[in-house]
């Protein structure tokens, strides 16, 4: 095909600002505030109307500037005309260049930036079809991706690293979902084919049993434990006391806590199962962190640097140092739960819900508006007496 000019030069392409820039006969390149560039066309379709009875213009997107380039956006827009010169909508007789699996990756990725619970679980997101799939499909046109494909990528990892397996199987069924969505795809999803069919082999997954500390020892422990000043030590006795996760303690904040109420709020973002979670503040538990507020940090447990929390580390080293084997800190909340049914012998869902465990199916969760609060500041008052006072209740 010939050459065909327009407008915009290359250096243009790459420098004008955001808003609409004309390169001639209807192709346009839109730069949005975020920097992203597109390419654009608009035609006027003869022999249709539009809703007001005139003609009918329409725009059709033309792809990334990044991918296409401006030579490839007038010939395409070229196409277009014609099509609409002819009384043929685009739209539904253009022939559409199919992207490859990669391309639609990293489009997923990107539009669901805002989404990621966090920054790191946006990355393992796009990690894992790095390493597992794009390898053998990442080239293909996405429209050419069946079973046999998608196999390729899951049965070298589907016994040996089955969590990561499953982990990929989801995330290439959204994005073959996305494709479809976008009119790159019909049919069947073939990740959906392969489970229905059950193709790859049942695998038992041993669960993980985080080690714990038997309830009847928890008292000796704290003797020694609440002797020490280092702060991995004062985390390490409000996670005990509070039954909550690492990451919980470790990542709050004082603005979290209601010291009128006696109630520490964790926002959702920061839980495990992304739902607000309170915990009731007993004397004890307010015994550890209020010698704490004259460090005047944004954190409660500030680590080596200012405004910065322990490391993740911190709490299990300590429990190394004190000749603790074979116990891990998130085993703890096991503890105390196995104190809750054996010694305070609460309902179960008062215990659960202290651990911040959903309770009940999605329905019951739905009336179930109360998180018991009240009981479980009672539970949370006999767990403290039971640790501090070396097991007298």
């Amino acid at each position: 095909m010939a050459h065909i000019n327009g407008k915009l030069t290359k250096k243009l392409i790459q420098n004008l600002g955001a808003g609409r820039h004309g390169d001639g006969n209807g192709l346009h390149l839109v730069v949005d505030p975020s920097g992203a560039r597109r390419w654009i066309v608009r035609v006027t379709i003869k022999g249709q109307k539009n809703k007001k009875g005139g003609p009918l213009r329409t725009d059709f997107g033309l792809g990334s500037a990044d991918l296409v380039t401006v030579n490839q956006a007038r010939e395409r827009a070229l196409e277009y005309r014609r099509m609409a010169r002819q009384g043929l909508n685009p739209r539904y007789n253009a022939q559409r260049e199919i992207p490859t699996f990669e391309e639609i990756c990293q489009l997923v990725h990107i539009e669901r930036l805002p989404t990621w619970k966090n920054a790191k679980h946006g990355q393992q997101w796009i990690n894992t079809l790095r390493d597992y799939a794009f390898p053998k499909i990442g080239r293909m046109p996405v429209d050419s991706i069946g079973e046999p494909e998608v196999l390729m990528c899951l049965s070298p990892i589907w016994t040996a690293k089955h969590e990561t397996a499953r982990r990929l199987s989801q995330r290439i069924k959204v994005v073959l979902d996305v494709a479809k969505s976008k009119g790159f795809r019909s049919g069947e999803n073939p990740v959906t084919a392969i489970k229905d069919g059950q193709v790859l082999p049942k695998v038992k997954v041993k669960p993980k049993h985080h080690k714990a500390m038997p309830w009847q020892d928890i008292p000796a422990f704290w003797q020694d434990l609440s002797s020490r000043n280092a702060m991995s030590a004062k985390a390490l006795m409000f996670t005990c006391l509070t039954g909550s996760r690492t990451n919980e303690v470790l990542g709050a904040k004082w603005e979290e806590f209601d010291f009128i109420d006696n109630v520490w709020t964790v926002p959702e973002e920061r839980m495990k199962p992304d739902t607000i979670h309170r915990v009731p503040l007993t004397p004890e538990m307010l015994a550890i962190i209020e010698p704490l507020k004259a460090m005047q940090s944004e954190y409660v447990f500030e680590g080596q640097k200012r405004h910065k929390p322990l490391s993740n580390m911190s709490m299990l080293m300590l429990l190394r140092r004190m000749k603790v084997e074979g116990v891990t800190v998130h085993g703890f909340r096991l503890t105390f739960r196995d104190w809750a049914s054996e010694v305070a012998q609460v309902p179960r869902e008062v215990a659960e819900i202290s651990l911040s465990h959903k309770v009940g199916t999605d329905v019951e969760r739905a009336y179930a508006r109360s998180d018991l609060l009240d009981q479980r500041r009672v539970l949370m008052a006999q767990w403290s007496t039971f640790v501090v006072n070396r097991g007298d209740t």
